[in-house]
């Protein structure tokens, strides 16, 4: 098989359509198999060699079985051919269902030829890089996910599409809870790909001043605003040849997102201040934590902007469903942290503290329990850590205070991020660490669960503002200084929560 000429196999229960399908394969050079239903399809599938077809054009609805089924009975079967998703109804939500099912692509109908010989086209170049990695060896993508420390199903099915992605240069919209290491597999998808060695940029959405985005994201000319200063290149130059890294997409305005849909489209940007337009080759990578879907229903994010960036979604799991990796997981932090200190004594965890840390429902993911272990080593005195060494995590476990368990207050370490090696991946932002003295002010303890004084001494109501700096600072604290997720909890975009924090002088 070769890139001109592909064994293309087209299920569907439409006689018309198949006919048409059948004949824009054939005059593209490929060999068509036709079949008018999901069982035929999968019979074909299973019963011949599995290199027997490049590509599946798959119809979604069909009376016998549908595509997104046949998608389903393909997993089972290990049946690893890219599937071209044909449907009349083209709804986001269809859509969506289509590509988390594993589709390659996903088209219209009617559909124009050159859109179909296009997506044949590179659904047939990613299926021959597949192939030369299994008869060569070439380690290629599937060594990019090796810094991956899980081994749960649920991740064994992200690592298969970072080999996926990796294979290809289309955009990937990685979709996931705060904490869950969406730029550690947003880099393991550049490392495995062509783009290896160019640079890998990256662009904290949720962090950047709403005044400053476009300057930041295509640069400026020296003048062009006040305080500009000198020229700046932006991210998207910086980024040409490479990797763009769009980290936390959903919180871009709607400004934002118009000027950064063109600039993905035509491939150009024109820095502020400039008369000139300068091209850009560079593979977009975005990340986020909200719901693209209900923030397009809301009308906060751009129909057009998200079918741009969701060419190869990425659904990342939470550490709820992959309990089974936390004590993998706490074993690679406790190595980590005897590399970078060298004065910590625990080697392991004793099965009653792990146990703790397996009850726990871990708001703040994979980032949270790489905290909670750093800063369980420098509580330990001895070779293993024990339940004492967790006072946070057993006091949201047992409903009791912290200040139980253990009477020492140690400030948090600054840990490695998880989503970028060697360094964090947020703006620097203050953390709050309250003593035991004026924890009670803030938030006192009842029942078990920590609560905010709405009165003054005086017994009246406190200033609103009051409220919600103390509100603010006790989110920080509980989430573990992790911006993002004590944004998402309180309902405010990152930018904001950096404003009330410089306002409220919670540095």
């Amino acid at each position: 098989m070769t890139l001109a000429s592909a064994s293309i196999l087209i299920v569907d229960d439409d006689p018309v359509q198949r006919r048409l399908l059948e004949a824009a394969i054939s005059r593209a050079g490929h060999t068509a198999y036709t079949v008018d239903g999901g069982k035929p399809a999968l019979a074909a599938l299973t019963r011949n060699d599995p290199d027997a077809f490049d590509a599946v054009l798959l119809d979604l609805r069909m009376p016998d079985i549908d595509g997104l089924a046949v998608m389903a009975a393909m997993k089972e079967h290990d049946i690893d051919i890219p599937v071209i998703v044909l449907t009349a109804q083209g709804g986001i939500d269809v859509v969506i269902a289509a590509m988390r099912a594993g589709a390659f692509d996903f088209l219209v109908k009617p559909v124009s030829p050159d859109r179909l010989n296009a997506a044949v086209r590179d659904a047939v170049r990613l299926n021959v890089k597949q192939s030369e990695r299994k008869t060569t060896g070439h380690p290629g993508a599937a060594s990019s996910v090796q810094p991956l420390v899980a081994q749960s199903e649920v991740m064994d099915r992200v690592k298969l599409l970072i080999a996926k992605a990796a294979a290809t240069d289309f955009p990937v919209l990685i979709e996931g809870e705060s904490g869950v290491g969406k730029e550690l597999i947003a880099r393991a998808i550049q490392a495995g790909g062509a783009r290896r060695k160019r640079p890998f940029i990256v662009v904290n959405c949720g962090a950047i001043p709403e005044n400053l985005i476009e300057s930041i994201l295509f640069g400026h000319e020296k003048g062009a605003f006040t305080g500009a200063t000198e020229r700046h290149t932006g991210k998207f130059i910086e980024a040409d040849g490479g990797t763009l890294f769009l980290d936390e997409v959903g919180e871009l305005p709607l400004a934002a997102q118009v000027k950064l849909l063109r600039a993905i489209q035509e491939g150009e940007v024109e820095p502020v201040g400039s008369k000139t337009v300068r091209k850009v080759d560079l593979r977009v990578i975005s990340a986020t934590n909200r719901d693209l879907i209900a923030e397009i229903k809301r009308g906060r994010f751009r129909e057009d902007l998200f079918y741009r960036l969701n060419v190869f979604p990425i659904l990342v799991p939470s550490l709820r469903q992959r309990g089974t990796d936390i004590a993998l997981l706490v074993d690679h932090f406790i190595a980590m942290s005897r590399q970078r200190e060298t004065g910590f004594r625990a080697r392991g965890i004793k099965p009653d503290a792990l146990a703790l840390l397996r009850a726990h429902d871990w708001p703040g993911n994979v980032r949270q329990l790489q905290n909670a272990v750093f800063r369980a080593m420098v509580l330990c005195d001895g070779d293993m850590l024990e339940e004492a060494d967790f006072p946070q995590i057993a006091a949201q476990v047992h409903g009791i205070d912290p200040r139980e368990l253990s009477a020492v207050a140690v400030p948090e370490p600054e840990p490695q991020s998880m989503d970028e090696p060697g360094g964090r991946d947020y703006v620097d932002a203050p953390g709050i660490e309250p003593s035991d003295d004026t924890a009670s002010a803030w938030y006192p303890v009842v029942a078990g669960r920590a609560s905010l004084n709405m009165l003054d001494e005086t017994g009246n109501v406190r200033a609103l503002s009051d409220i919600e700096s103390d509100a603010i600072a006790y989110a920080i604290e509980h989430y573990d200084g992790q911006m993002s997720e004590v944004a998402r909890r309180l309902g405010i975009g990152r930018s904001t929560l950096y404003r009330k924090l410089k306002e409220y002088d919670l540095g």
